[in-house]
């Protein structure tokens, strides 16, 4: 194992858990698994992280925070701004698929505080998407807003299963 880096180790221990935990899922991931793909010890990950589910709930805000950044750099018409966020969220997804997983996986988990990390992180993005399309004059904001969020919950189980029929409707 090299010598940890600096002061971003803490980031890359927060990226490699962010991946194991979408892959291997919360009950499944062991502090040595994300210690590993980060290439130190796993007494170095204690260092930054006192818990798996310190370390859980950190990657589950990090993915929060950037469905909340993805979503505030939407600059468009009222017209266009369901249509544009959806898009910003296809873009982020791309660029960042274990944070759809981490969302699904944070549902399912009974832990107390990884419960209220996942009841905070989603009533945050529905807060901000209800203010948003509030300012932008949508009609029926509230209702709007609800299915904007249920339909973003629905893609990442899709997703997630591997079973795109749930959206689209075919049977790949």
């Amino acid at each position: 194992m090299g010598r940890p880096s600096g002061g971003n180790r803490k980031e890359e221990i927060l990226e490699a858990g962010l991946e194991v935990f979408a892959r291997k899922g919360y009950y499944n991931t062991t502090t040595a698994h994300i210690a590993e793909k980060a290439g130190i010890s796993q007494p170095y990950v204690f260092r930054f992280y006192k818990t798996k589910e310190e370390l859980f709930i950190a990657a589950l805000d990090r993915a929060f925070e950037r469905i909340l950044d993805a979503f505030k750099k939407v600059d468009s018409s009222a017209e266009q701004l369901v249509e544009n966020m959806i898009e910003a969220y296809d873009k982020l997804s791309e660029r960042h698929p274990n944070e759809i997983a981490l969302q699904v996986i944070g549902i399912s988990v009974t832990e107390e505080a990884i419960r209220n990390a996942t009841q905070q992180g989603l009533t945050s993005i529905r807060n901000y998407t209800l203010e948003r399309f509030r300012d932008a004059g949508i009609e029926n904001a509230e209702r709007e807003a609800t299915t904007f969020l249920a339909r973003g919950i629905l893609c990442n189980i899709s997703y997630f299963l591997e079973l795109p029929m749930l959206i689209d409707g075919k049977n790949k």
